[in-house]
């Protein structure tokens, strides 16, 4: 693999190829050697491998048994940046453009993109294996083809379709649970409806904020300019090229006239200082912090339309997804609002019920007062008359009846029930 050699072997002895030793990868060609030191631990060995795909320009994809400090060298990442890329912590969805690469984590797909690869963490998840397909047959496709994208920006809009594809496509299948799940609560309040409304809001909030971290992400890309051109690798890799070649031709291009010997000292040879020299001099001179701002970032003054168009056009796709959401949150709240309004509405006819029952008891305990008072042994000249007690019942369930729709008429006055 051409983007991880290290220095070629001699002339006329055959390349080895790329061999995998104790489970660790030997990038340089020659084969693990070892350390001459047998008690002496290898820098770097502790460090567990994972299983990488390399994705070159020709759409060719190799698995590949990687540590932390081989990618880390050939990247030029720092290892926090990897740590963005391990499965076994959760980190939210990030882009982020270094001098070499940009190291990219949405969702499933973990990647590190580079000017001329894609160094893809191997995994059997479907973003994966879809991503790996359809990236080489794009390659492959349009191998013979202008693009006017370069080969950084390409990768990162596939990582961007898959995962605004996948979101909305998610986003799509729980829409087909929730609205019929609502509707029916909405009918019929019981405990199992409610329940699994509550495991589907549950999911619905979960898959939010993912949306919700993706279009924040690809909003922060748009905001900073300087970002953005950042990650322009290609433009940044043919710029380093050309200093390389710069350096070369002025030190190839000294004529052989000008190389004078000086007489007072034999032993030093002495050249006379051509424009070229001067040039290199000034490059030579020129502070390591200005150097190292045009190594890692563009002027202002770069272009960066095309990439700021790629992500506005999946930042209007993310956008809608999560209005998607939005608006089921809002349908799943006045949902909620609607069965608190059923709920508050059967609590007040029982309330209503209760002010019925209080009443009427009322009533009837004033009625087993005044006959129980009549049930007493006492002596009273009312007792003489056989039909006394008769009146003294009539006229007691009259004046309850009375009683009780006085507190009807009451509480229809007060507007305690409805007219």
């Amino acid at each position: 693999m051409e983007g991880f050699r290290g220095p070629h072997p001699p002339a006329g002895v055959p390349e080895p190829a790329v061999s995998l030793c104790n489970g660790r990868l030997n990038l340089d060609g020659y084969g693990n050697r070892g350390s001459s030191f047998p008690g002496l631990k290898k820098r770097g060995h502790a460090l567990g491998n994972r299983s990488w795909i390399k994705i070159d320009q020709d759409g060719n994809s190799k698995i590949l048994e990687l540590d932390k400090v081989t990618i880390m060298r050939h990247c030029s990442l720092p290892s926090r940046d990897l740590r963005l890329l391990d499965p076994l912590f959760i980190y939210p969805s990030t882009i982020l453009g270094r001098e070499k690469a940009i190291v990219v984590s949405l969702e499933q797909i973990r990647c590190i993109i580079t000017a001329d690869e894609v160094i893809l963490m191997n995994s059997l998840d479907v973003c994966v294996v879809r991503y790996m397909s359809e990236f080489c047959k794009r390659l492959q496709t349009n191998r013979e083809q202008a693009d006017d994208l370069p080969f950084e920006f390409r990768a990162l809009e596939l990582t961007l379709e898959l995962t605004c594809t996948s979101l909305d496509a998610q986003v799509k299948e729980l829409e087909l649970e929730v609205y019929p799940a609502l509707d029916e609560l909405a009918t019929s309040i019981n405990t199992l409806n409610l329940e699994r409304v509550r495991r589907l809001k549950g999911h619905l909030l979960a898959l939010t904020q993912r949306v919700q971290k993706v279009h924040d992400e690809i909003e922060h890309l748009m905001d900073d300019d300087g970002d953005m051109a950042e990650m322009h690798l290609t433009k940044k890799k043919q710029r380093l090229e050309a200093y390389a070649l710069g350096d070369i031709y002025f030190q190839n291009d000294i004529p052989a006239e000008t190389r004078v010997v000086s007489k007072s000292a034999p032993g030093s040879p002495v050249r006379s200082i051509s424009g070229a020299q001067k040039l290199q001099r000034a490059f030579s001179n020129t502070s390591p912090s200005k150097h190292g701002s045009l190594m890692s970032s563009s002027s202002n003054g770069e272009n960066i339309d095309e990439l700021e168009m790629l992500l506005e056009a999946y930042f209007v796709a993310i956008d809608n997804t999560q209005s998607k959401l939005f608006t089921l949150k809002e349908y799943i709240d006045d949902t909620e609002d609607l069965i608190n309004i059923k709920l508050g509405n059967v609590q007040n006819q029982l309330i209503q019920f209760e002010l019925l029952l209080t009443a009427a008891t009322f009533v009837a305990t004033i009625f087993a007062v005044v006959t129980g008072i009549f049930g007493m042994n006492f002596v009273a000249s009312i007792f003489d008359l056989p039909s006394a007690f008769n009146w003294v019942l009539i006229i007691t369930g009259l004046a309850c009846v009375f009683l009780y729709f006085s507190f009807l008429f009451y509480f229809r006055y007060k507007k305690v029930f409805p007219s």
